[in-house]
């Protein structure tokens, strides 16, 4: 991005600030919500980075990390969680879904089970070891987080909610 990006209109139209104006510094620069989706981004790079120091201590791939998270939301949401559901939240074809697949399933952290209402599909579990596993990494920061959702109230908490919902609506809307 450019430096001069968000400068202060006083700057528009080639007039030279004059020396009494205070000259705007980086955090000052950008709109405020602006700065509201680049506090996102930091976050997001952050539990990335969270997640693939997880992947590299477990023996998995950052992917691997991704596929679990994708089969406990799954599980939450009382989805059946089939091959199809994750190569598609993953963005993956059906031999890179086998892949990671194969990887947890060797791993010990997913099983394939057999759907008791059609015979035909399998369906993916997340075994007990590896929740316990993620719980032992992410319980901290997790229980960090809710720590600072319990200090806001009820009204502060439905704005946080309305506006992840929203954002996460915006990216998933724009996949490819």
């Amino acid at each position: 991005m450019d430096d001069n990006d968000g400068l202060d209109q006083r700057a528009a139209g080639g007039g030279e600030l004059r020396s009494e104006e205070p000259v705007a510094g980086p955090a000052n620069r950008e709109p405020d919500n602006l700065r509201l989706v680049h506090l996102l981004r930091a976050v997001t790079v952050e539990f990335g980075l969270r997640q693939a120091d997880f992947a590299a201590r477990n023996g998995m791939h950052p992917t691997d990390v991704r596929a679990l998270i994708c089969l406990l939301d799954a599980a939450r949401a009382d989805e059946p969680a089939t091959a199809g559901l994750l190569g598609a939240r993953l963005g993956l074809n059906s031999a890179g879904t086998t892949a990671v697949i194969d990887r947890l399933e060797r791993l010990g952290h997913v099983a394939r089970i057999r759907d008791d209402h059609d015979r035909r599909r399998t369906l993916l579990h997340v075994e007990p070891g590896a929740i316990r596993l993620g719980r032992d990494f992410f319980g901290p920061l997790i229980d960090g987080v809710l720590q600072v959702l319990d200090s806001f109230d009820p009204a502060e908490r439905e704005t946080v909610r309305r506006f992840l919902t929203a954002a996460h609506t915006v990216f998933t809307a724009e996949r490819p």
